[in-house]
């Protein structure tokens, strides 16, 4: 795969124990996640209300790698500042939340954050392909975003090796949210995603104080995504 040639697994913390957040972070780090995913919903671009900056700072001394923020709000411009300074290592802002997406990733690097650009299912590759000089992450929604827990959407899979495709070899990882398994890992490993959010997936059957079935999870979706790719 150009550029990256590891397959990335970001859990989701939407889908942790929310009176135990600093644990559950610390738990899937220690059980092998690369990335912490942070989803933060304003209720009004996404029908959820999540976090705020206040808990991203809260979070940050807990995690020891990459605190990786997809900001599902609208308008998002106001906000990066304030979600930079609590310590995000990554800013993903959504293509539809504005405008200006081009002036909002812009501002994000002058921040000096890694800038990230998230499509929603509904929207084409098109849309990204002037900006991907300026970016270091593509999300590809396979979900409607709002919610944890929801079906995988198939008709995304073509959409993320046309993104793959676009980006050739740049340094842009290419990730995907949303309903991602040990199912559906595979394919979109296979049409060239190389980070993978797990919410669910990641944390069922486990606790920030019986963190092993993490581990588990987190290998196994890495597994059957490297074993797609040969």
């Amino acid at each position: 795969m150009p550029g990256h040639p590891f397959i990335k697994i970001a859990p989701s913390i939407l889908a942790a124990d929310f009176a135990n957040f600093g644990a559950e972070c610390r738990a899937i780090e220690d059980q092998g996640a690369d990335w912490v995913h942070v989803d933060v919903m304003d209720g009004h671009f996404v029908p959820n209300l999540t976090f705020g900056p206040a808990m991203c700072a809260a979070l940050r001394p807990h995690i020891k790698g990459v605190m990786d923020v997809h900001l599902m709000i609208a308008p998002v411009d106001p906000y990066l500042e304030a979600f930079a300074a609590a310590g995000a290592d990554i800013l993903t802002a959504h293509i539809e939340a504005g405008p200006h997406i081009h002036r909002t990733l812009q501002a994000i690097r002058s921040l000096g954050k890694k800038a990230g650009v998230a499509l929603n299912p509904g929207t084409s590759v098109e849309a990204v392909a002037d900006l991907l000089d300026m970016i270091d992450l593509v999300c590809v929604m396979t979900v409607n975003p709002g919610f944890g827990g929801q079906g995988f959407i198939d008709s995304q899979v073509p959409k993320i090796a046309r993104l793959r495709a676009l980006i050739g070899d740049r340094p842009v990882h290419l990730q995907v949210d949303g309903g991602v398994t040990v199912t559906t890992a595979p394919m979109v490993a296979r049409a060239g995603a190389d980070v993978l959010v797990a919410g669910s997936a990641v944390f069922k059957g486990g606790s920030a104080v019986n963190p092993a079935p993490y581990g588990a999870n987190i290998r196994a979706i890495r597994a059957a995504a490297e074993a797609a790719l040969g």
